[in-house]
């Protein structure tokens, strides 16, 4: 009996690391697929629509299921838990998903898989400032490491690409970071009460709304003249690169805990520098594949310290 019980354990963990690094390459594609998308003429505003317009159907399918799952145990939203959803919500992916198109424009879907991965240490600074979570010896060290690994690697970028465009576009990934940071650190206390599934596609479905008016605003909805592979790209991305992986990283969180995740989620970078060299022929530097192993690691020491405390 014993054993059978640590077969099934086995497996389930099994099962639960398999969803996490599948998870963690689907939304690693997104920066290739916008970069594909951008060789048929298509603003970043525009393929931000379509990706959020292709979405929003499935997150209001999740929605729907956590509801159903939940049953009459599901919390009621105050109005202060409104509020706090939606700027959340705007802010990790509204403002994130914004300014990640747009940086796109200037810079390779591997810096920018780079730069978005530090992540995790602004949420410790910003803790720090907000909360006055002091910072450890640790995290300083990590956060050390990480910001080194950026140095290298924008070392060669500056000379591979030279002019302001690359700065342009790692400014726009930066606040990119910045902003989804925002959105873990204040998702803290709404998650427990409201549930990953609930929360989370809460906070995309409003952020799609906002995007699908801010279109309208600057582009009047023109968004059915170009090329049948834009659609597809844009369905792509939604589906395989935003909905699904969520959904996966959320259960293999569940199944194998943070401090697993985070290490098979570290794959993150390497699937988007190897699925680049792939689809769009971008090559890295020596300097390059130092800095991204220096980033990686000091971005596993402020999760794997994070996930101990």
């Amino acid at each position: 009996m014993k054993g059978k019980t640590a077969k099934i354990r086995a497996n389930t963990a099994l099962f639960g690391a398999l969803l996490v690094f599948t998870g963690a390459i689907c939304f690693s594609a997104k920066a290739v697929m916008v970069k594909m998308a951008y060789r048929y003429d298509i603003d970043g505003v525009s393929l931000l629509t379509l990706r959020m317009m292709f979405s929003l159907p499935l997150f209001v399918g999740v929605m729907a299921w956590a509801k159903y799952r939940e049953g009459p145990m599901r919390a009621r939203l105050s109005r202060r838990d409104w509020t706090a959803v939606a700027l959340l919500g705007l802010s990790g992916y509204y403002v994130a998903s914004l300014f990640d198109f747009l940086g796109l424009q200037y810079i390779s879907a591997g810096m920018e898989r780079l730069i978005l991965f530090v992540y995790p240490t602004l949420v410790v600074l910003i803790s720090a400032l907000v909360y006055r979570q002091p910072i450890t010896k640790m995290q300083l060290a990590a956060l050390s490491l990480t910001y080194a690994g950026i140095a290298l690697a924008f070392l060669e970028n500056t000379k591979l690409t030279g002019g302001s465009t690359f700065w342009l576009g790692a400014g726009l990934i930066f606040v990119s970071a910045l902003a989804y940071a925002i959105y873990l650190v204040g998702s803290g206390r709404l998650i427990p009460k409201l549930g990953a599934l609930r929360y989370t596609s809460l906070a995309m479905t409003i952020a799609a709304l906002m995007i699908v008016a801010h279109h309208g605003v600057v582009y009047q909805w023109r968004l059915f003249h170009y090329p049948a592979e834009v659609y597809y790209l844009a369905l792509l991305m939604a589906a395989v690169a935003t909905v699904l992986p969520s959904l996966m990283v959320s259960e293999g969180i569940r199944l194998v805990g943070s401090s697993h995740a985070a290490i098979i989620g570290s794959v993150g970078p390497i699937a988007t520098i190897a699925l680049a060299y792939i689809f769009l022929d971008e090559k890295m530097g020596r300097l390059q594949w130092l800095g991204t192993i220096v980033v990686i690691s000091g971005v596993l020491l402020i999760s794997l310290r994070k996930n101990d405390d």
